[in-house]
């Protein structure tokens, strides 16, 4: 329970106020635990740093089981907009959290350990995304083109917000050729 409040201002710490934000004093005020709580459970910053990851993998698990738990969607409009909602969800109320996650990105590329942690969301992303897009008649190898749109669009909306963001027409747009123009 301390480890996963630890990590959780953690994240919070470094996807708002980046990672020169980030030590383990800053750490241990955010959780509100008294001081060398952190540095207990993680002796070095990249320790840290991969903590921060495998939490951040725990609670997209957790959220994935969530979604998992509503049916698919079984058309291309259902699958459109359950994307546009994946979508806004990363760049509104869960920005911190996606913030967090592209400066571990940043951070990994330094350190191997902390890079195998974080490569292992990836794939897991885009086997969900080609399970959508096989349910509404789209090749397994369209998840790989609308992974990569989505990340680049989150990225860019988190770094340079456009104030009536609205992923939805691209999207539409985008998932429709990736599906051959089907409508339904």
């Amino acid at each position: 329970m301390k480890r996963e409040l630890l990590l959780d201002a953690a994240i919070d710490l470094l996807g708002s106020q980046g990672t020169r934000a980030l030590t383990h004093r800053a750490v241990d005020k955010a959780a509100a635990m008294p001081s060398g709580s952190a540095s207990n459970y993680f002796r070095t910053r990249e320790a840290l740093l991969i903590g921060i990851a495998e939490r951040l993998e725990e609670r997209d698990y957790a959220d994935w089981e969530a979604l998992n738990r509503i049916p698919a969607p079984r058309t291309i409009t259902e699958l459109i907009d359950a994307m546009t909602g994946f979508v806004v969800h990363a760049v509104a109320a869960d920005r911190t959290r996606t913030l967090a996650r592209y400066a571990l990105l940043l951070e990994a590329q330094t350190m191997p350990a902390l890079q195998e942690t974080v490569r292992r969301e990836h794939p897991r992303l885009a086997e969900w995304a080609a399970t959508l897009l096989a349910n509404v008649g789209a090749e397994r190898a369209a998840a790989k083109i609308l992974v990569d749109y989505l990340d680049g669009t989150i990225l860019h909306q988190v770094i340079s917000p456009m104030p009536e963001f609205d992923p939805h027409g691209a999207l539409n747009r985008l998932v429709r050729a990736l599906v051959g123009g089907a409508l339904n």
